[in-house]
């Protein structure tokens, strides 16, 4: 009987540990009272405006974890500005953040973004976010992560969570 007790009370760990996957570098000590932009995600996708999602996620959970100076590029709510092999419009987009005086950029990619198919439908999400020293181009920090959620749950609830986790996960050596 104590044998079950123990794998009731592990069971739940288990199932939830399977759902997701998370992979980041180590985090640097970022200055969150620094100008930061927020670069156009691309969406690696067949979803319409994957990346366009991302990015409202995106500068609401920095700005939800105390970076409260975030720019938003002005391509961010044209999906499709950034393909994936196009380094010249990403190049041109950190160009735009220079001129923002911004410290840090931000950018994203999605690699899934829907429900998948079968009986329950469930949401699954899979993201990219990259942290670069504007000045440089270096970059800072990267982080990616996979996620499903419960066939009742929604694709922008667990991208939410996904993208706070990796957030997080970034944040961790910064003072808020």
């Amino acid at each position: 009987m104590q044998h079950v007790k123990r794998l009731l009370l592990i069971l739940p760990a288990l199932v939830l540990a399977a759902c997701s996957t998370l992979e980041t570098a180590t985090a640097p000590a970022l200055d969150a009272d620094a100008r930061w932009a927020l670069l156009p995600a691309v969406n690696n996708t067949e979803t319409a405006q994957a990346g366009e999602r991302l990015d409202a996620i995106t500068v609401s959970l920095l700005q939800a974890r105390g970076i409260k100076d975030v720019q938003r590029h002005p391509g961010s709510s044209n999906e499709g500005l950034l393909p994936a092999a196009d380094r010249a419009a990403q190049e041109a987009a950190l160009v735009w953040a220079r001129g923002q005086n911004a410290k840090y950029a931000v950018y994203g990619s999605v690699q899934e973004w829907r429900y998948k198919t079968g009986l329950d439908g469930e949401p699954a999400a899979g993201i990219t976010l990259t942290i670069v020293d504007v000045a440089s181009g270096r970059v800072l920090w990267t982080g990616s992560g996979a996620r499903t959620g419960w066939s009742r749950e929604a694709v922008a609830a667990v991208a939410q969570k996904l993208t706070g986790s990796l957030i997080d996960k970034a944040l961790s050596s910064t003072k808020r």
